[in-house]
């Protein structure tokens, strides 16, 4: 149970999947409901806290594996304890905040990297301790999972065009490896089944993506079952 009135919904999901889309769909939602909503978007690119998410993802540090899921994840930790504390506020005034990803990406990515499924649990409870308990962030009311099968994900990445925070490229060190990208499927479907409020929404049908309307309905159909 929340220690806050307010509400946070998150959305994850594989690359490719249309988090951000889906985001801004369920806020205009809401807000047409006269809800009062906010925003985040994880990791923070631009912003000094994200610094280390940045330089990790641009292979300064190595590659994923290199890094590791331990390493890597307190680089995104860090970057949401710093805004956690506005998060905090939001909540407390009964507000919803919409999150495009949250400490879900490391529970698929960097989850993603342990294939020993006794390891990878034992790496999943220590990002829940790193992140809810030492961090003390809040805890998501719900976490919706866009599922795409990583093939047809990373074919949509590459529709994106070039991005800033890996220096004009079209993927990042996850976006361009496909077996990282399937083991983050595995991590994220294993928390689908095992960890609670986590709903999966399959936005392939027929080897093709359902429009952004018919996904949002989806995603819709779930949030207004916790709000």
């Amino acid at each position: 149970m929340s220690e806050f009135p307010g509400k946070l919904i998150v959305i994850s999901g594989m690359d490719g999947s249309g988090k951000a889309t889906q985001a801004k769909l369920l806020v205009e939602k809401l807000k047409s409901l006269n809800k009062k909503v906010e925003t985040t978007d994880f990791p923070q690119y631009g912003n000094w806290s994200a610094v280390f998410v940045e330089k990790y993802l641009n292979g300064q540090f190595g590659t994923a594996q290199e890094v590791g899921p331990y390493r890597g994840s307190i680089f995104y930790a860090l970057d949401r304890y710093h805004k956690s504390f506005e998060m905090k506020q939001w909540l407390e005034q009964g507000k919803i905040i919409v999150s495009n990803r949250y400490v879900s990406a490391n529970q698929g990515h960097q989850g993603g990297k342990i294939k020993d499924s006794e390891e990878r649990k034992k790496y999943l409870d220590w990002v829940e301790h790193l992140e809810f308990e030492i961090f003390k962030i809040p805890r998501p009311t719900i976490n919706i999972f866009l599922h795409v099968p990583p093939e047809i994900g990373q074919k949509l990445v590459d529709k994106k065009g070039e991005r800033d925070y890996v220096g004009g490229q079209k993927r990042d060190i996850h976006e361009a490896d496909i077996q990282h990208l399937k083991d983050a499927e595995a991590s994220y479907l294993y928390m689908v089944e095992n960890y609670p409020n986590w709903i999966k929404i399959d936005c392939i049908q027929n080897n093709q993506i359902l429009t952004r309307e018919e996904i949002h309905q989806k995603v819709w159909e779930v949030v207004q079952k916790f709000i």
